[in-house]
């Protein structure tokens, strides 16, 4: 991991610029109304770094507004350097070992990991499953603990069975995605 010796990685104004250099090359996109190179951006104590003002609409963002890295009191340079950490590490890179590498508290890594870990799962859920040729199968499984092991007050003996149980529905398509209750994975 020699690249994490980048200077965007140890200041936050320079991974800000960074940032703004690989999302906005024309210039300042306001997420708010989508005008280009129409912002200006906020000087002085008054406001806090990295703001910009939208001259067409008069609303105010940053470069993280509609990103991963939005509304975390976390600095961008360790949300930067955290990202880099796992997209190239080969085997993946655990919260802990995170935590340390960048000095967040574990809780803190755990969150960014699962932040990042969801903007890289794809949007393919809104694709049918199936098509020409295509074979998909369902299963179903009830996933839960017996209730001779639930606390006395959580026991459902008059149901029995599988009623205090969890239902997990997966629609499998062969050689391709699967879909469970409303997700989808690779």
């Amino acid at each position: 991991m020699s690249d994490y010796s980048n200077p965007i990685f140890h200041d936050e104004a320079k991974a800000r610029e960074w940032l703004e250099a690989r999302l906005w090359p024309q210039g300042a996109i306001c997420p708010h109304c989508g005008v280009v190179g129409e912002a200006t951006q906020m000087q002085g104590d008054a406001h806090r770094a990295g703001l910009w003002n939208c001259n067409a609409c008069r609303k105010q963002f940053s470069v993280t507004v509609g990103t991963l890295y939005e509304r975390s009191h976390v600095p961008l340079n360790k949300w930067l350097g955290a990202t880099y950490l796992m997209m190239a590490s080969k085997k993946g890179m655990s919260a802990l070992q995170i935590s340390r590498m960048i000095g967040v508290t574990y809780k803190t890594a755990w969150f960014m990991c699962h932040r990042i870990r969801e903007s890289l799962r794809g949007n393919d859920g809104d694709m049918p499953l199936g098509g020409e040729g295509m074979v998909v199968e369902a299963d179903e499984t009830y996933v839960g603990g017996k209730d001779k092991n639930r606390h006395a007050n959580k026991r459902m003996p008059e149901r029995g069975g599988a009623a205090s149980k969890e239902p997990v529905v997966a629609l499998v398509e062969r050689g391709g995605r699967v879909r469970t209750n409303g997700y989808t994975r690779q």
